[in-house]
């Protein structure tokens, strides 16, 4: 079986671009929409981060916990934002390895801003048959790229409710 390794979604906010990437852009923010992102970390505290700057996430699937190292590889105002997580691990980042990327384009468009979150599912060196079966148990049945899918939507439709609620 073939895996996907790319899975993206598109959301119109009624917002400009420069006020989304500014939350966006800074880590700290995403548990705000995030259905699993519960925190993030920054050596310089909460801004939007430049590329080459690290911070570290928490995240919480269930009972499952787990912390990422995070580098961003995109950092450009109202356009575009990325990072990839390059260790992981249950209580500090330890284990080191290609992981996935996340990346978020701003586009203007009449005024609004469509937002493009998408996932990359950067384990390229696995074989598929490990990928999916780790997949299915670590995320009650299913692949990564249907659960990103549904965690995407999920992601931007917080974040439309909530800048739409502030205009």
């Amino acid at each position: 079986m073939k895996r996907t390794m790319q899975v993206s979604d598109s959301i119109v906010i009624n917002c400009g671009a420069d006020a989304i990437w500014e939350q966006v852009a800074d880590p700290t923010q995403m548990p705000r929409w995030s259905p699993e992102n519960t925190g993030a970390s920054t050596s310089e505290g909460p801004r939007p981060l430049r590329v080459g700057e690290v911070f570290d996430g928490t995240n919480r699937r269930g009972r499952a916990t787990w912390v990422t190292e995070c580098v961003v590889i995109d950092s450009d105002p109202g356009s575009r934002f990325a990072f990839t997580v390059r260790k992981i691990g249950p209580r500090s980042p330890t284990l080191t390895g290609n992981n996935a990327t996340w990346s978020y384009a701003f586009e203007e468009v009449g005024g609004k801003t469509r937002v493009t979150e998408t996932w990359n599912d950067d384990r390229i060196t696995w074989p598929n048959w490990v990928a999916v079966a780790f997949d299915r148990v670590v995320t009650g049945g299913t692949t990564f790229a249907d659960f990103q899918r549904l965690n995407i939507r999920r992601t931007l439709t917080a974040m439309k409710d909530e800048f739409e609620q502030r205009t």
